[in-house]
C-alpha cells in the first residue's frame, strides 16, 4: 500500500510541477505582497529574510515611525552624481526594505546568521554592507538594479551569494 501512495504522491508533483513554485519563486511573491505595504510610490519595494525555507522577518520601504509618509507629503529628493558622470535622484525621506528588515529582526532579538534575503531589485551599496554584517550568506534579487556594481564587488569579495532572477536593470 506505501508503494502505491508513493507512487501517487510523485505523480501529484509531477503534474503540479508547473503550478507549484519553488521556494525562490514563492518568497519572491511574499516580497512583492510585502512591498504593496510601502509608502513611498517611486519603490514599492518588499524583503523577506528566510532561514531553513522559514520567514524570519520582512520589511519594506517606508518612513522612520512617528514620520510622515511621502505618500502624504511628497519626496524628499536628492540628486546623486555616480563614477561614470551620471546624475540620479533619489526619495532619502524612507528606510530602504532591506535595512526594515534587518531592523525589525534587531528589534525583536531574531538571528540572522546564515539567512538568505529576497528582495525586489540588488540592494544598494549601504544595504549590502548592512546585509554582510548581519551574516546573511545569500540575496535573490528580483531585478538588478542601476548601480549595483559596488554591491556586487563587495557580495563577491565577502562570498555572500547574489542570485538575481531577471537580469533586466532597473531605472529610477
Amino acid at each position: 500500500m506505501a508503494k502505491k501512495l508513493d507512487k501517487n504522491i510523485k505523480k501529484d508533483n509531477k503534474e503540479n510541477k508547473d503550478t507549484r513554485p519553488n521556494w525562490d519563486e514563492y518568497f519572491m511573491e511574499l516580497v512583492d505582497t510585502v512591498g504593496h505595504r510601502a509608502t513611498c510610490n517611486r519603490g514599492r519595494s518588499g524583503c523577506v529574510i528566510v532561514k531553513d525555507k522559514r520567514i524570519l522577518t520582512t520589511g519594506y520601504v517606508g518612513s522612520p515611525i512617528g514620520a510622515k509618509h511621502c505618500d502624504q507629503i511628497g519626496h524628499e529628493m536628492h540628486k546623486v552624481t555616480h563614477d561614470d558622470g551620471s546624475v540620479t535622484q533619489h526619495c532619502i525621506r524612507t528606510i530602504h526594505a532591506e535595512q526594515n528588515a534587518l531592523i525589525q529582526a534587531a528589534r525583536v532579538g531574531i538571528p540572522l546568521e546564515g539567512s538568505t534575503l529576497y528582495c525586489t531589485m540588488t540592494p544598494c551599496y549601504t544595504c549590502a554592507k548592512l546585509i554582510i554584517n548581519a551574516g546573511i550568506k545569500r540575496v535573490v534579487a528580483k531585478a538588478d538594479y542601476q548601480t549595483s556594481t559596488q554591491s556586487k564587488r563587495i557580495f563577491k569579495e565577502t562570498k555572500v551569494r547574489l542570485d538575481i532572477l531577471d537580469k533586466r536593470v532597473t531605472q529610477y
